[in-house]
């Protein structure tokens, strides 16, 4: 099977949904297909194309048997409404030319990873001009997504552009989720059940879950091998609420053996270091290599997981996943009702979104309870390990694959 990867996140040592992308397409070349792949060059969650990136050309290369075509991009330092939109813009503009040479090589499936939604028509018109099936596969709805945090303002705006979206992804042979709400919210978007796929965000159990000491980071940050460690490890970024880490960290700062730990980059980690400015408990990491990522999810005693209000069944945070696996409970702002809080209930605490005393109380609650903190790590953990595990989600999408291309 030839099968053409198109989305702007794709790295090598990968992160967020680059990490996602950049794992299907290594899994499915093991498996002995033809893989290729259009994305940008690897600038997130920094916001800037590192060396040997830089510069305005085109690169392909051989990765794990997968031919990846780097595009040039404009990439801001400051990321505002109007900059994502032309840094997005930027991408679906100079991809282009490559996605055009690569449909004369007829692919039999076209897949568009979102975000960026700006690359979907022109995935879908290449699949329909070369004889590709064309797929879809939405790691959020960043459109909705934009309008409920403030980020594009407008409802006659709103109902244009959602109106365009709901048509274009009906052109979609097949519709893929992280999660089951999403797949709601595609039907509601007027999606063919019958053209809609779960793909969740899968984890590596096994090196989540390895047994390991996890004294190395409280080594290397000074915290004592008795402290109790709340740890936030991800993206930085506005749809976080990441300012209720903060004021979190301040609630509790008289709590003796208690300790925080926020690692990752983006936009707003400048916002979090100020405020947590004074606060003797509080480390921070810049993003770690993927060799150590469960080594610092084990770090953790709780893992933190703040969230917008209005984004929880838009955005289903590609961390769950790792932090589930490493077998410790989780405390989540999410609103009842979404499918983050269903999946976190039972597996650790959840508290309403952007409320940050309920989340210093929670957090309070289990660094007093080690028992009940070992009792929904393990619970969490079997979640991972009888739903997300790495393995068994891509052999399901593998087969997904096969049954789409042989209804072409």
């Amino acid at each position: 099977m030839k099968v053409l990867i198109y989305g702007m996140n794709f790295a090598p040592e990968p992160t967020g949904v680059g990490k996602y992308t950049g794992e299907l397409a290594a899994w499915l070349a093991g498996r002995g297909h033809e893989v290729q792949v259009i994305a940008a060059p690897p600038y997130y969650p920094a916001w800037r194309v590192e060396p040997p990136y830089g510069g305005w050309r085109y690169r392909t290369r051989l990765w794990q048997h997968v031919r990846v075509t780097r595009v040039p991009i404009w990439v801001p330092a400051r990321p505002g409404s109007v900059k994502r939109l032309l840094h997005l813009a930027s991408f679906a503009l100079n991809s282009l030319p490559v996605l055009a040479l690569r449909a004369l090589e007829r692919p039999d499936v076209i897949i568009a990873v979102a975000p960026a939604i700006f690359c979907a028509p022109a995935a879908w018109a290449a699949a329909r001009l070369c004889g590709a099936r064309a797929w879809l596969h939405i790691q959020d709805y960043e459109v909705d997504a934009a309008f409920e945090l403030g980020m594009l303002r407008g409802g006659r705006l709103r109902r244009a552009v959602l109106r365009l979206e709901s048509w274009l992804l009906r052109r979609f042979d097949r519709v893929s989720g992280i999660s089951h709400r999403m797949l709601d919210l595609a039907r509601r978007k007027n999606v063919e059940a019958g053209r809609l796929v779960l793909l969740p965000n899968w984890t590596d159990v096994g090196a989540m879950a390895a047994p390991a000491s996890p004294d190395a980071y409280r080594r290397e940050l000074g915290i004592p091998p008795e402290a109790v460690v709340a740890l936030y490890s991800g993206n930085m970024g506005a749809k976080q609420g990441l300012e209720m880490l903060a004021d979190v960290a301040w609630q509790l700062r008289g709590r003796a053996g208690l300790w925080f730990v926020f690692c990752g980059d983006g936009p707003q980690r400048r916002m979090l270091e100020l405020r947590c400015a004074g606060l003797s408990n509080v480390r921070f990491l810049p993003l770690q290599p993927a060799r150590r990522l469960g080594e610092l999810l084990r770090t953790a005693d709780v893992h933190l997981l703040p969230q917008r209000a209005g984004a929880a069944d838009l955005v289903l945070p590609s961390k769950l996943g790792g932090m589930l696996a490493s077998g410790r409970p989780v405390v989540c702002g999410a609103a009842a009702g979404t499918e983050l809080a269903a999946i976190v209930a039972g597996r650790g605490t959840v508290v309403p979104p952007e409320d940050a005393p309920a989340m210093a109380r929670a957090l309070a609650e289990l660094a007093d309870a080690p028992l009940l903190r070992a009792a929904l790590g393990a619970a969490a953990q079997e979640y991972a390990r009888r739903h997300l595990d790495k393995e068994a989600v891509l052999a399901r999408a593998e087969q997904d694959l096969h049954d789409c291309v042989a209804r072409r």
